[in-house]
């Protein structure tokens, strides 16, 4: 609208100035005129000329203006308007070196500086969008009322995950698990750190409260997942207890008795000789649990060095069976063993495998009563479509509780709790070793137990290990 611009407002604004003072003028003149000229009409007339062309030369002006001031104006909005689009290429042609000139310098420095600027902007924000993506924490970034804004990769899927959970959340809104920490840090309005317990994972949690203006607008926590940290260390803590609990009593044995040496409390040989049999078998057996602490280290760090060889499995059960025929013979328990013909292991350790039968027979014959029966078969079996042997040690002992088969292979773990310490007392840590030496060979082991029938450990190992025949090469 033409009354709406500039140049319209000062087109109007003139033509009303020039009809006032031309009003004032015809109504002052016009007696005037009429008294003092004979050609009265004529002076009127030229009067009405003045007034037309005065309107006209305003009408021009106006046009003028127009051309000089508003058209620089609006395509100065334009050019705004293109850069409010997202246009910061936009650029004002300079038609001047008046004011008008220096405006659109002006604006196009601004352009400039403003694409500049959100370059930079843009630059940061992939940027920091790269080093969240990178990061294996996850970050959540909350509102003032705790409603999720940003996240990384890593705590979306963190957020899914305990949406997946039934809790009360809503959609968008702090979850269940950081809530209470997020109401600290808005409180406190201070960094704070907690771990949280979600199901069977633990999170080590730092939470900051962000500011604007001095103001909390929110928060930003990071979560470190440290569930297997935590593993650690109560693994840590249970194997520093079980071993001094293990060394205790063979500690106090050999302290116990030989100080009753040193007092010459032993009156006879027969009772000297026998204290000195204690702590020979004490200290037997501390050096089997050392060497059993360093096996099991060795092997779960991968230290382990274990040989690949062609192994008739045959010639294993008939040693083992052979090496404790004498002792079963003395327990009255009868120790049998068979194998099929031509069973060949390609790559395996032979006698790591005679460790783990005599392992097994070792527990089988403690836990056997007088009368019994263990039996050793090897035959032919698979193992994820593929050709293994199956190795069976199975007695007709106490049994294993249900409820502690699931913990048989830990370390130090003894379901007979029981029984007591001495020569016939494992160190808790055979079994252990037995599955760590059968995973090497890429093989399984089962058990399959009941209470006061007996057990039976089920070993399959594939007659070719790809993994060591690999590691081999």
């Amino acid at each position: 609208m033409l009354w709406r611009s500039i140049v319209g407002k000062l087109w109007m604004t003139i033509n009303v100035m020039v009809a006032v003072v031309l009003m004032i003028l015809g109504l002052f003149l016009l007696e005037y005129i009429d008294i003092a000229f004979t050609n009265a009409g004529d002076v009127k007339r030229l009067f009405i000329y003045i007034c037309i062309i005065g309107f006209l030369l305003t009408t021009f002006f106006a046009f003028f203006l127009s051309t000089k001031i508003t058209q620089p104006l609006i395509e100065l909005k334009k050019a705004a308007n293109k850069i409010t689009e997202g246009d910061y290429e936009t650029r004002v042609l300079i038609r001047s070196r008046d004011e008008l000139g220096d405006l659109a310098n002006s604006f196009n420095q601004m352009s400039e500086r403003l694409k500049q600027t959100i370059k930079d902007l843009r630059h940061e924000k992939e940027h920091l969008g790269s080093i969240l993506r990178s990061m294996s924490d996850a970050v959540i970034t909350l509102d003032a009322d705790g409603g999720i804004m940003m996240t990384n990769p890593q705590g979306d899927r963190l957020v899914q995950e305990w949406r997946s959970i039934a809790w009360d959340d809503e959609e968008g809104h702090t979850p269940e698990p950081l809530r209470a920490l997020f109401e600290s840090v808005l409180t406190e309005s201070r960094e704070m750190t907690s771990k949280i317990y979600v199901q069977n994972d633990v999170f080590s949690v730092v939470m900051t409260p962000l500011y604007s203006n001095e103001v909390i607008r929110g928060a930003v926590a990071v979560l470190r997942d440290i569930t297997e940290e935590e593993k650690l260390d109560k693994l840590r803590e249970d194997f520093v207890a079980n071993v001094s609990h293990e060394l205790r009593t063979p500690l106090a044995m050999l302290q116990g008795y030989s100080e009753a040496l040193l007092d010459d409390i032993a009156g006879s040989y027969e009772e000297r000789k026998e204290l000195a049999q204690v702590i020979n078998d004490e200290s037997m057996r501390m050096g089997r649990l050392v060497k059993n602490l360093l096996d099991l280290a060795r092997m779960e760090t991968g230290n382990f060095e274990m040989s690949c060889e062609t192994v008739h499995v045959q010639e294993i059960v008939a040693r083992t069976v052979r090496k404790f025929s004498v002792y079963a013979k003395e327990r009255g328990i009868e120790l049998s063993g068979t194998a099929e013909d031509d069973l060949l292991l390609e790559c395996a350790d032979e006698d790591r495998l005679e460790q783990v039968l005599t392992n097994l027979v070792d527990n089988a014959l403690r836990h056997t009563q007088e009368g019994k029966q263990i039996f050793v078969r090897a035959s032919l079996s698979e193992l994820q479509q593929e050709k293994a042997v199956l190795i069976e040690v199975e007695d007709q002992g106490a049994g294993i509780p249900k409820e502690d088969l699931a913990y048989i292979f830990e370390r130090f773990y003894k379901a007979d709790k029981a029984r007591t310490r001495g020569k016939n007392s494992g160190t808790g840590l055979g079994l252990a070793i037995v599955k760590n030496i059968i995973d090497s060979h890429d093989g399984q082991i089962q058990v399959q137990s009941t209470t006061g029938e007996g057990t039976t450990f089920s070993i399959t190992i594939p007659c070719r290990s790809r993994k060591r025949e690999k590691a081999k090469t």
